[in-house]
């Protein structure tokens, strides 16, 4: 498959870190590294790995909250017990060379200031390879944290989104390519001409700007956006530049992928700068059935206990009190959850499965899609999913560290690279270049 300009299109690829792995049972595999996402050293393996493989980008999302837990249930979050993400992807940005770096950060609980000197420090410091993923902070917990203990509606968080991503945007370019000129003769640091205040006042944000740090070396760093309902969708499709989202089905993700490209499309966005990379929870083995075997093992693991508070979590409804081999109880419709949850929910009724199942359903890929057998088998799928208009690429879900990303990168990359669909070096420096993304132009570039 080849874009219009001839160049063969291929699968992107991210990896999405997750501490022991993404089953809710990891931490238990005697292979697992339960304290990884404490332990700077194994994230520094991971990260590298991921490197050898050529993703394009490592990912670690991030929530602003904590619960308590007990003995069984604190390893089952990346939340409970771990490094702050911008921190963690500032350490990996001096021990790797050409992996993206990306993480969440939420436009309802910090300040559009804050975001945009992180993410462009990131970026100057790496080189060029950071990425943002935007949120608007779901759960209501979060709230707890901060001055005001009150959460905003959804319509009001997306709204405050789309100004706090414009914002950020703005002030961004506030120095333009070359500015910094360090003219010891003329005695000018810097064109006067080349730094530009943004003086923005909004609905939520009035900020003056400029930004202290110098224009990022791709530009801006990449937007990132997961929201999968109606108003996220409508958001990514206004500002996002990759789309990582949950998609249970081929025929879901079809949909999904047609929609925001339209979206796009209506906002006056070439679709092809906008990509769909899904969520894809990856075992795999040398055949189907060790890697059938090995998924089962994980899942025999999985105490009661953490599956049923999974769920529950998922769900934003006690199911404790529930027979655990019956179906998921009728639900308020109240309860401000995510459009994954809702898809979710609808596939358990669908196919009559009990609370023990659809925990079991979630187990590895925590609400993504989950692929488990041989590395054709698995390329197989992603191959249909990349040649029939159901994604761009895949945000990676390993269920182990390191051991799954570890026969990913041996069996699955080499699978995909015989069939042409993914590269065999790095191309590019920045992320903007590896992933084929434009680099932006600042807005006084006309000026």
């Amino acid at each position: 498959m080849t874009t219009g300009g001839g160049a063969r299109r291929t699968i992107k690829l991210g990896l999405m870190y997750h501490q022991a792995g993404h089953h809710i049972a990891s931490w238990l595999h005697p292979q697992s590294w339960p304290d990884c996402g404490i332990d700077l050293e194994k994230t520094i393996q991971i990260a590298r790995m991921a490197e050898e493989g050529l993703f394009d980008l490592i990912f670690e999302a991030d929530t602003l909250s904590g619960e308590r837990y007990t003995p069984q249930t604190l390893p089952m979050t990346a939340q409970a017990m771990r490094i702050d993400p911008m921190t963690l992807l500032t350490a990996l940005s001096a021990v790797t060379e050409q992996i993206g770096l990306v993480c969440t950060a939420s436009t309802t609980y910090d300040q559009c200031y804050h975001v945009a000197r992180r993410f462009a420090s990131l970026d100057l410091v790496s080189g060029g390879r950071s990425g943002w993923n935007v949120v608007t902070s779901w759960n209501t917990t979060e709230a707890r944290n901060f001055s005001t203990g009150v959460h905003l509606e959804k319509d009001v968080r997306y709204r405050r989104a789309r100004e706090f991503v414009e914002v950020v945007r703005g002030l961004w370019d506030s120095w333009d390519e070359g500015s910094k000129l360090i003219d010891r003769q003329a005695c000018k640091f810097y064109d006067p001409d080349g730094l530009h205040v943004l003086n923005h006042e909004g609905e939520f944000f009035k900020v003056r700007g400029p930004l202290t740090t110098y224009r990022s070396p791709q530009g801006q760093p990449v937007v990132f956006q997961a929201g999968a309902s109606d108003d996220g969708k409508q958001l990514a499709g206004e500002t996002a530049e990759v789309i990582f989202t949950a998609q249970q089905s081929i025929v879901e993700a079809r949909a999904f992928y047609a929609d925001v490209k339209r979206r796009a499309v209506e906002a006056g966005r070439d679709p092809a700068h906008l990509l769909v990379m899904p969520g894809f929870g990856v075992m795999v083995a040398k055949s189907r059935w060790e890697a059938e075997d090995a998924y089962q093992a994980l899942q025999d693991r999985i105490v009661p206990e953490v599956g049923v508070m999974l769920l529950s979590r998922y769900l934003v409804w006690d199911l404790s009190s529930y027979d655990i081999d019956g179906p998921i109880p009728e639900l308020p419709d109240n309860r401000n959850i995510p459009s994954r949850v809702t898809l979710l929910v609808d596939t358990a009724r669908r196919e009559g499965l009990s609370i023990r199942q659809v925990y079991q359903r979630i187990a590895g890929g925590r609400g993504h899609y989950q692929v488990v057998g041989s590395h054709r088998d698995v390329a197989d799928t992603m191959q249909e999913w990349f040649e029939t208009g159901a994604a761009d690429g895949f945000n990676v879900l390993p269920p182990v560290f390191p051991v799954s990303l570890r026969e990913i990168v041996d069996l699955l990359i080499p699978e995909l690279q015989r069939r042409g669909l993914f590269r065999r070096a790095y191309e590019g420096k920045t992320l903007r270049e590896k992933l084929g993304l434009p680099r932006p132009i600042s807005r006084y570039a006309a000026r």
